[in-house]
């Protein structure tokens, strides 16, 4: 009998001779340091015997592991449950969604905001909503903008990374084809890209959207609780009136999981009926939003971001210092090394002296940019980062790239 299956084995084996082979790696928890596991296979974790200082979550306000935070979600589960149950159209809506909802919308500068079980449902779901003609997406937003752009059946027009000349460009072209002056655009950007830790020019790109009647569509997951009273870079841009739908996530300076919408009531209304991903989901765990609910809390009324960017100045010019080259003007500090094996030499030296900060590598970034992601919480002492810096200095200059 003919086979029509899938040679799963050759794919994995395609991907270890291409050295492109991703693996698990148990750590014992989610914090700004700890101990941490070989890939395991289908067996048990047996963890390092020495901890190690993470420089390479996202976990950005060190949250996960703060007692306020940790202390909101053990209520939630003893008053509400440990879960949602049923999608919230059906008996998974909480008061605990709304509470969070409520604190969202009144950080994001909104009239309402709607929580998703991640940030990949909310940008699949509120792309494929919309039901744009056409979408104008930045050539590096996240692959669910990606997945959303393409589920949602409209024309994909991609524009050169943050260049908002190409943007221009790529709209005038579209406004010459017929029947252009009917049609519904979007344009789809990320705020903070997570693996170049670029801010996009966004406020030109509401110049843009403006000349031509578009609208604006924003990304927040790696900007959301670091900026303007725990907001993103819409707010400290003062861009609430002129960008349509803000996005993101709960599981990065939030240290929950889920993702939001931020919007007008008609929007909120448009998802919660014609989002699929929010229909057809299971609510949100009350645990997960109450976790949120209270690290944003955190994020505006403590000092915690003013320690992240402590952090993460000292920790760029530290770098630069030594002559490793640093993208970026946020927090994330991609350290650009460009050769593959370069990179897993350097990622492993840093491992070998205490310090979490794995390579990068294509496929996902290009071929030639090779880098190690560096990024710092506002938990991290100066010992710590000054820890991280001697462990790249060593290294560097053990690797030859120093």
């Amino acid at each position: 009998m003919e086979d029509r299956g899938f040679d799963l084995e050759d794919r994995v084996a395609d991907l270890e001779s291409a050295a492109l082979k991703r693996s698990l790696a148990p750590a014992d928890r989610v914090a700004d340091r700890g101990y941490f596991a070989a890939p395991p296979g289908g067996g048990l974790p047996v963890l390092d015997a020495e901890e190690a200082i993470v420089f390479a979550s996202n976990n950005y306000l060190g949250l996960t592991d703060d007692d306020r935070v940790q202390n909101a979600a053990r209520q939630a589960a003893a008053t509400v449950g440990t879960g949602a149950g049923a999608s919230r159209l059906v008996t998974g809506d909480t008061i605990v969604h709304h509470d969070l909802e409520r604190q969202l919308a009144e950080t994001k500068r909104t009239e309402r905001a709607l929580a998703f079980s991640s940030g990949y449902a909310a940008n699949v779901g509120t792309i494929a909503a919309l039901q744009p003609d056409v979408v104008f997406s930045d050539e590096l937003n996240h692959a669910s903008i990606v997945d959303g752009c393409r589920l949602s059946g409209a024309d994909v027009v991609v524009y050169d990374h943050c260049d908002v000349d190409d943007l221009r460009s790529k709209m005038e072209t579209q406004t010459a084809r017929d029947g252009a002056t009917e049609e519904s655009w979007l344009i789809v950007t990320d705020t903070v890209f997570s693996m170049d830790g670029t801010v996009a020019p966004l406020g030109s790109i509401c110049d843009a959207a403006e000349s031509v009647g578009a609208w604006v569509m924003a990304d927040e997951a790696h900007a959301t609780g670091l900026y303007t009273d725990g907001g993103g870079i819409v707010q400290a841009e003062g861009l609430e009136d002129r960008v349509h739908v803000q996005l993101g996530t709960l599981s990065k300076a939030l240290a929950s999981q889920g993702g939001y919408v931020a919007g007008s009531d008609a929007l909120i209304e448009c998802l919660v009926n014609d989002a699929r991903s929010f229909v057809f989901s299971t609510g949100l765990a009350p645990t997960a939003a109450a976790a949120a609910s209270e690290a944003l809390h955190v994020a505006r009324h403590s000092d915690a971001r003013e320690r992240l960017w402590e952090n993460v100045a000292h920790l760029r010019d530290g770098l630069e210092a030594m002559g490793f080259a640093v993208l970026g003007e946020s927090q994330i500090l991609p350290v650009v090394i460009g050769d593959r094996q370069d990179a897993l030499a350097l990622a492993e030296g840093v491992r070998e002296r205490g310090v979490v900060a794995p390579a990068i590598r294509p496929p996902t970034v290009p071929e030639g940019t090779s880098r190690i992601r560096v990024v710092p919480m506002a938990t991290h002492d100066q010992e710590d980062v000054v820890t991280c810096l001697e462990a790249f200095r060593a290294a560097g200059e053990e690797v030859g790239l120093l």
